[in-house]
């Protein structure tokens, strides 16, 4: 039973995963059309606020329990944490604009020693030797991954300081969604973290946009990258992850990597050299050094 469970968890926590890995290369087609990025994150916001609204209510009607109630501290911490959802979709959709979404998923996975550099600075310890050893395997990964070191593949800097600005803001996400409203649902939770990451996008919307905004994104793309992008995955983890545990939850949602650059490769014809697959399988495996827990040998 319990491995029918865990089972049931690695599935969901790999679908949710392959959802937002599929996400970028939507994007990117996206703009092939002429779409501007402040019209794709007003349309994934929106829509996908609509999308957890309508949750929620068929929660509230099939769940007869009581329920914990968000007080006004909670709603504002939840907004204040999803502004950092709502930067993170700017920077990474701003990212593939300037280089290829292969190259921008890459750089968005340097949460793993950016996290470790945060939790340093918080809680003010040292990282184990497991951690520090999976952080520069990350490193050596990524200079394979971007093919950097023979220089095959020109890559414009704003392209990347913008991955690194994503990466960033997704760790900020990552720690806050896990240490607010605990007690609240996860349906709930997601609503206000995206009421405030909508604030996010549409002030960028108000500094960015220089032409007419074209509604027509909500039909053509607006449902696509909302429900990939902001609907689908976290359902999908958050009811998976309790299944799995948070180690094997995180080495199941590391297939967003392959699944990206796999999408880019197919639907837009990007070219990955074999040099960049080595590096890309470096940094799953310094996922899965990151999270796997070793057993202390007993002394006899």
């Amino acid at each position: 039973m319990i491995k029918n469970q865990v089972l049931k968890g690695t599935f969901l926590v790999g679908l949710g995963a392959t959802s937002y890995g599929m996400l970028a290369t939507f994007v990117k087609m996206a703009y092939a059309e002429g779409y501007t990025t402040a019209e794709v994150t007003i349309a994934q916001f929106i829509l996908g606020i609509i999308g957890i609204l309508i949750i929620n209510a068929f929660q509230k009607s099939k769940n007869t329990d009581e329920v914990v109630k968000p007080t006004p501290k909670n709603i504002f911490q939840l907004m204040i944490a999803g502004t950092s959802l709502g930067l993170t979709s700017v920077f990474y959709y701003m990212a593939v604009k300037y280089i290829p979404v292969s190259i921008a998923i890459v750089l968005l996975m340097q949460t793993v020693w950016i996290g470790l550099l945060l939790e340093m600075i918080l809680e003010r310890k040292i990282p184990s030797t497991q951690k520090i050893i999976a952080a520069l395997i990350v490193l050596m990964g990524t200079l394979l991954a971007t093919n950097i070191l023979k220089n095959e593949i020109q890559l414009d800097w704003r392209g990347i300081i913008l991955g690194l600005l994503a990466a960033s803001s997704f760790t900020t996400t990552m720690f806050t969604a896990n240490r607010v409203g605990l007690g609240i649902s996860n349906a709930k939770r997601s609503l206000f973290m995206l009421l405030g990451g909508l604030t996010i996008v549409i002030g960028f919307a108000i500094a960015t946009q220089t032409t007419p905004f074209n509604f027509a994104i909500f039909l053509k793309w607006g449902i696509t990258v909302s429900l990939f992008g902001t609907i689908i995955p976290p359902m999908l983890m958050n009811a998976g992850f309790p299944l799995t545990g948070i180690g094997l939850g995180s080495i199941v949602s590391a297939i967003e990597l392959p699944v990206s650059v796999m999408m880019a490769y197919f639907l837009l014809n990007e070219e990955v050299v074999f040099i960049q697959w080595i590096g890309i399988l470096l940094i799953l495996v310094a996922i899965i050094i990151m999270n796997v827990k070793f057993k202390k040998q007993q002394p006899y």
